[in-house]
């Protein structure tokens, strides 16, 4: 079976194979562990620019939020700021947008390789969206190398879109259908399922999605949660089961949203502190992980997931459609756009 690498964002660039790791890519699997666990620098929510001086920690957050947060230049400099002095901070400050625009001039490749691939796929597909998300991300010198092959990374990608058709509505209808967590009504417009795990770290990249996805739309959708734990996470199946016994106590999503904010803390021993703060039956909630109550239905989710060819998490569908960049919530929000438009359309 084709792993998932978590988060090798790789490119290599005149074949099928290759083109279609990198679809495949940006998420958790089973097999490897993820380049933020690897690297705390980059996943740390007490990030090095926050242990620094006002001013540094300014310079850091005036460049990520240029650059994008998620981005290599984000990410290396918030290491590169360790080395410097107050004083050094301060003088960069004032010359912030000149650096970020001396960053743009230098990311033109990346820009004009991006334009020229959606140009050709279709700027409001989601392919399109994809190679938005992923151009951010590349280092120069790969745009330059992928502009110097596009005709051969243009043809694989048509290939790569042709081929994630989307699921067959009965398969669809096996996955939305639910009595599980989920929220919106049930007779919306747009149906979308998260199959999901609480130790990966892109998970919770896509739990902010999710939760911004509530407060837009509201009954506008129906969102339905899937347990996808990975074997590689620890502790990830227990929290899955957690999860459900909060489910079962009307606390799914205060018990969702609480886990992923604090991901390292999901041991036993955490997972009975976060429901007792959360005001859960503590003892009912015991008890259920004890009995592993729902552990059943953990593994009914993740034979759901098997069938639909979930190789690594987040996974994300809206109306049977598999989302390449289930943590960008600008493809995300697109992708239910364009699910409310064909709708309207027949």
């Amino acid at each position: 079976m084709k792993q998932v690498l978590c988060p090798a964002l790789r490119w290599a660039f005149v074949s099928l194979a290759s083109v279609t790791l990198l679809l495949s890519s940006a998420g958790c699997a089973n097999g490897e562990r993820s380049q933020l666990q690897r690297n705390p620098v980059t996943n740390d929510s007490k990030s090095a620019s926050g242990r620094q001086s006002a001013p540094c920690t300014e310079y850091a957050k005036k460049i990520c939020d240029g650059a994008g947060e998620e981005t290599s230049t984000c990410a290396s400099f918030k290491s590169a700021i360790q080395l410097m002095s107050e004083p050094t901070c301060l003088s960069g400050l004032k010359d912030a947008n000149g650096s970020l625009s001396r960053l743009a001039e230098l990311r033109r490749p990346c820009d004009t390789l991006r334009e020229e691939l959606c140009s050709a796929l279709g700027p409001q597909t989601e392919i399109c969206d994809f190679v938005r998300v992923q151009t951010r991300q590349f280092p120069v010198e790969q745009c330059e190398m992928m502009r110097q092959n596009q005709s051969q990374v243009l043809e694989d990608l048509k290939k790569i879109a042709a081929s994630k058709r989307p699921l067959a509505p009965e398969l669809f209808s096996a996955i939305a259908r639910t009595d599980g967590p989920s929220f919106g009504s049930s007779d919306a417009k747009v149906d979308i399922v998260v199959f999901s795990d609480f130790e990966c770290p892109f998970c919770s990249k896509a739990a902010k999605v999710v939760d911004n996805i509530r407060s837009r739309y509201g009954d506008r959708v129906h969102l339905v949660f899937r347990q996808y734990p990975l074997p590689i996470h620890a502790n990830a199946r227990a929290a899955a089961e957690a999860s459900l016994a909060a489910h079962e106590q009307g606390k799914f999503w205060d018990f969702h949203d609480r886990v992923f904010r604090t991901q390292a803390s999901l041991d036993r021993a955490s997972l009975e502190r976060h429901a007792a703060e959360l005001g859960l039956d503590v003892q009912k909630f015991k008890r259920a992980l004890d009995e592993q109550r729902f552990a059943a239905r953990v593994d009914q989710d993740m034979e759901l997931g098997r069938k639909v060819e979930v190789q690594g998490t987040p996974t994300v569908f809206v109306n049977g459609n598999r989302l390449e960049a289930p943590t960008d919530e600008t493809s995300v929000v697109n992708a239910i756009e364009r699910a409310f438009t064909q709708d309207a359309r027949g």
